[in-house]
């Protein structure tokens, strides 16, 4: 089976002849496509809001095109907090999700006005000490522990994460919260990490909505919202079937009117915190092929490497790979499809059957729109890459340029290395 690129090789060296290879892509219509069924999915609950996970794909430009169908965002740094006030995201818009979190984050949240959502008990004290109060509204991040399961099976093992409070915890939490003058209540879980089946949300819907419930009975706390997080995926595998985001919001529904609304709790809103699903399928790496080696094994080198997408060398990740104007010849040759790290894991793909790929050649990454640039590095010296955003009329923007390496030279304050070099900075 194969993935289809929502761009032609065409349109990839037209780009290339502007911006050169290596850039990640997105596409825009697939995105604002995605973001209107999201919101149409939960249209149910009238309070509904998805925060987007600003760590899987940290542009304001991207983030800007989701503002628009009403996503805030979800932070866990001082620097995503900066990046949604720059972009005009403040307030409850902003959900600060972070853990092991320093002094100064929290004070910067709460300047902004943002949702604090606590990872641990004893951070109700710190933050206390930090900023001088307690929020009105305020949220805590539970933990159930054990093996998390659903009807098909065995999902994730919450007890080994570091995240999150015990039950016996977060009701103790909300108590203290409440005499310390909290009045809104919101709770937030993430238990497993791209799923692709649409019994993930309302599984976990399920666990919190029964707990909020009986935490709502003893301790007397009235709930705003309830926070399903992220966790709902992409299928980086072309066999598998993607999420149905319009029958995972009927499942939330159902599970909904059956345990909130006969509680009177009818009126809590519903937050979700998607990166993956928001933005993966959307982005690409578009990288040519430079060299070819012919050894133990057959090799194709390209001009990206892990510093544009670690994914693979860190997880070993799958990412779909189309060789571009080759995308209906046969796939004869067996490949490693490697970068130029001086580390053996550098590799976009393994024993990967694809067609015969020469010099030259560009290939399309698939699913690189979370969690692809986000994660670069500059390890060996290696440099990020542009971003594209390719619009609907076939248009395209650089939405962010490529390091130089005056960038990554900048820190070192007491040496003008370039200088000395008498190196000229290359310009894209």
């Amino acid at each position: 089976m194969s993935k289809e690129a929502f761009l032609t090789k065409e349109k990839a060296e037209e780009i290339a002849a502007k911006i050169p290879t290596p850039f990640h892509v997105y596409d825009e219509k697939g995105i604002r496509e995605n973001a209107k069924a999201v919101k149409e999915a939960f249209s149910w609950n009238k309070g509904f809001r998805e925060y987007f996970a600003v760590k899987a794909t940290p542009n304001p430009y991207l983030i800007k095109i989701l503002n628009e169908y009403g996503c805030g965002t979800d932070c866990s740094s001082m620097a995503e907090l900066m990046l949604s006030q720059a972009i005009g995201i403040t307030g409850e818009h902003i959900m600060f999700s972070s853990n092991d979190t320093p002094a100064e984050e929290f004070k910067y949240a709460d300047e902004l006005g943002a949702i604090i959502n606590l990872d641990d008990f004893t951070h109700i004290d710190f933050l206390e000490k930090t900023i001088g109060h307690i929020p009105e509204t305020i949220s805590c991040r539970f933990n159930p522990g054990g093996v998390y399961q659903i009807s098909n099976g065995i999902m994730d093992n919450p007890g080994d994460a570091k995240y999150g409070m015990t039950r016996e915890q977060i009701i103790e939490a909300y108590k203290i919260l409440a005499q310390k003058g909290a009045k809104n209540f919101g709770i937030h879980a993430f238990l497993v990490s791209n799923t692709v089946t649409n019994d993930y949300y309302p599984a976990l819907a399920k666990t919190l909505f029964e707990l909020v419930v009986e935490i709502q009975k003893e301790t007397g706390c009235k709930f705003k919202f309830i926070n399903l997080s992220g966790g709902v995926g992409i299928p980086y595998q072309p066999d598998q079937t993607p999420n149905d985001i319009y029958a995972i919001g009927d499942g939330v529904h159902k599970v909904y009117d059956e345990i909130l609304v006969p509680a009177g709790m009818g009126d809590v809103a519903i937050y979700t915190e998607m990166g993956r699903f928001m933005m993966g399928p959307y982005g690409a790496l578009v990288t040519r092929a430079i060299h070819e080696k012919h050894t133990y094994k057959e090799y194709i080198g390209v001009d990206a490497c892990a510093a544009n997408l670690m994914r693979p060398a860190m997880y070993g990740s799958y990412h779909h790979i189309t060789v571009l104007g080759k995308e209906n010849e046969p796939c004869t040759e067996t490949y490693d499809v490697t970068g130029s790290l001086c580390e053996n894991n550098d590799k976009f793909a393994i024993d990967r059957k694809l067609p015969k790929i020469d010099k030259g050649d560009l290939l399309f990454i698939h699913d690189t729109g979370a969690h692809g640039f986000a994660m670069g590095y500059n390890y060996n010296g290696r440099l990020k890459s542009a971003e594209v955003l390719l619009h609907e009329d076939g248009s395209f923007d650089m939405i962010r340029r490529a390091e130089t390496p005056k960038d990554y030279f900048a820190t070192f304050d007491c040496f003008d290395i370039l200088k000395d070099m008498n190196y000229d900075v290359p310009k894209n």
